[in-house]
């Protein structure tokens, strides 16, 4: 039986402390003990920012944000630790420590396995497991949504906040990063609907891609799911669709492919959400559901269509859509689609598309496969990295423990650490076939509440599936890679 990788959870336990007193730190800042994971983080008392990241002398950064649904391969672990016997320093009240940690231990962010297993030199498989640290509350509600505190202040030049927020850029007079929602000069509609859901700044991906995209140049943006690209590429479309209004029932304006159903569904949320002062309609185009829904909702025009390419290359041979008038795409999770072999289906949907038209990619990785796509589909693109493409970093809000135990120990110990943790904590177990995924959902269905989704089950059973999970009727979700990436679940441990 191939490795199954779990995330799992620790039992919360005491709130912050401060860390023993470090005099390299620039003032005011303190180091902290999360005390609950032992874990060594900065927090700044005059300005009430908490960072992981060490604190430079001419640092004000903005919060930071732990990233969703990525983290590096097993061997890349990295977590700085505390000894549990930190004493408190000399500066900062009980009463700041005591007020700064009521923001500690607040909601998590789901995860995902960004490596395949590995068998170990004695046979044994290697068996790893995933426990996500405690950001505070409020990075973790930003974070979620897509958007949220980066801006290193007003009078910040453009590369010291590149610099800051690790952004690269490579193309010809790249335009400065909105650094605030003020200076982007967006529409009234689409900032009430932003400042609606309470986000205060961009994330650096919207930040120096907003600029570019409104320029009308396509874009290739690398940058770990989680990082708020979704709204990245949603706002300049929304603002291209206001300067060239045309005619819904006769195709999309804008056209947006995802590797899977549950990614594509959750783009449709955040069409619907940000759109919706901006009178946009928008559609969804997957397989595993009924055509006829979708092509009632395409006859009575949609100015967005965000499709699976798979879906939309049947609907394209029924002659039943029209991608005449498509001047905006966006590929999504564009290595994913690659991975799960869609090229042929992306080449014959771009053929149908105008030569004149603005494309912006993204992608979490860029492979080989990924630049020949990007060379032949875009023009000229302007580049943004946020983060460092050459290096496999791990996440800082997780800590990865590996385990080796013997192929017969695996389904034991698994079950060891799903019956440590807190009753109804919510664990994805991945596996590497979709069998395994049924048969292992068999063994521990009834004792732990599983339930497992893959790439064989109904697009009604998936729902179901992902419905159950989210809202805990079933804590356990044994999955594919199919739930690998993209996916919005909070509170997984």
């Amino acid at each position: 039986m191939a490795a199954t990788a779990t995330v799992t959870a620790k039992a919360p336990s005491s709130g912050p402390r401060y860390a023993p007193a470090d005099p390299t730190l620039p003032k005011p800042w303190r180091g902290l003990v999360d005390g609950s994971t032992g874990n060594l983080y900065f927090w700044n008392p005059e300005t009430n920012v908490t960072q992981y990241e060490r604190p430079v002398a001419s640092s004000h950064a903005g919060l930071h944000l732990p990233q969703k649904s990525s983290f590096a391969p097993i061997s890349s672990s990295v977590q700085i630790q505390q000894s549990s016997q930190g004493q408190h320093g000399n500066s900062g009240s009980e009463e700041d420590l005591r007020y700064h940690g009521n923001a500690i231990g607040g909601s998590k962010v789901a995860t995902s396995p960004g490596s395949r297993n590995h068998q170990s030199s004695k046979g044994g498989s290697v068996y790893s497991h995933h426990v996500l640290n405690e950001p505070s509350a409020q990075a973790t509600k930003s974070s979620s949504r897509g958007l949220g505190s980066s801006d290193t202040g007003s009078g910040s030049s453009a590369e010291s906040y590149r610099r800051h927020h690790e952004i690269t850029v490579s193309g010809d007079n790249v335009p400065a990063p909105f650094t605030s929602f003020e200076s982007s000069g967006f529409p009234a509609e689409i900032l009430k609907e932003v400042q609606h859901a309470g986000f205060s700044a961009p994330t650096p991906i919207q930040a120096q891609t907003w600029p570019i995209a409104l320029q009308s140049r396509d874009i290739v943006a690398i940058a770990k799911t989680g990082s708020g690209k979704t709204l990245g590429y949603l706002v300049p479309g929304f603002i291209h669709l206001k300067r060239c209004r045309k005619n819904s029932q006769l195709g999309p304006t804008v056209l947006v492919l995802s590797p899977t159903r549950e990614l594509a569904t959750q783009i449709l949320d955040e069409v619907v959400k940000f759109g919706r002062s901006s009178r946009i309609s928008c559609t969804c185009l997957y397989g595993g559901a009924p055509k006829g829904p979708q092509l009632r909702d395409l006859d009575r025009g949609a100015d967005i269509v965000v499709a699976t390419p798979g879906r939309l290359n049947d609907i394209l041979e029924m002659k039943r859509i029209s991608l005449s008038q498509v001047s905006y795409m966006v590929l999504d999770e564009a290595d994913r689609m690659l991975d799960m072999g869609f090229e042929p289906q992306i080449r014959k949907i771009v053929n149908e598309i105008p030569a004149r038209r603005q494309t912006l990619m993204y992608t979490a990785t860029w492979p080989k496969e990924v630049r020949k796509i990007a060379a032949d589909l875009l023009v000229n693109p302007v580049q943004v990295n946020i983060g460092n493409i050459d290096e496999l970093v791990a996440n800082k809000s997780i800590t990865q423990y590996v385990e080796v135990v013997a192929h017969m120990e695996k389904q034991r110990r698994l079950e060891q650490i799903l019956r440590s943790q807190e009753p109804g904590s919510k664990c994805i177990v991945f596996c590497s076939t979709k069998k395994m995924c049924d048969q292992l959902t068999r063994t521990i269905g009834h004792q732990f509440g599983a339930a497992a989704i893959h790439g064989d089950k109904s697009q009604g059973e998936r729902d179901s599936v992902l419905n159950q999970f989210r809202s805990g009727r079933s804590p356990i979700l044994v999955a594919t890679d199919v739930a690998a990436r993209g996916l919005d679940v909070k509170d997984i441990r």
